[in-house]
């Protein structure tokens, strides 16, 4: 997967970790289960980003001649 796909879940994921803490703001009767799942997400994105700047680079690959 290339970078631009990794940033676009990572936005997406962001995203909905919003929605559902906006959400957790006006249904106070299941503000901790919204909340639990906006952390979630959060984490879903932490995960994407980590891997992509774990994963190896291709360019510091020799180029074979």
């Amino acid at each position: 997967m290339n970078g631009h796909a990794i940033f676009e879940n990572v936005r997406r994921y962001r995203g909905i970790a919003s929605l559902y803490r906006q959400t957790a703001a006006f249904r106070p009767s299941q503000r901790w289960s919204l909340l639990e799942q906006a952390g979630e997400w959060e984490a879903r994105a932490l995960s994407e980003l980590e891997a992509y700047f774990a994963a190896p680079t291709d360019s510091a690959a020799p180029i074979a001649a």
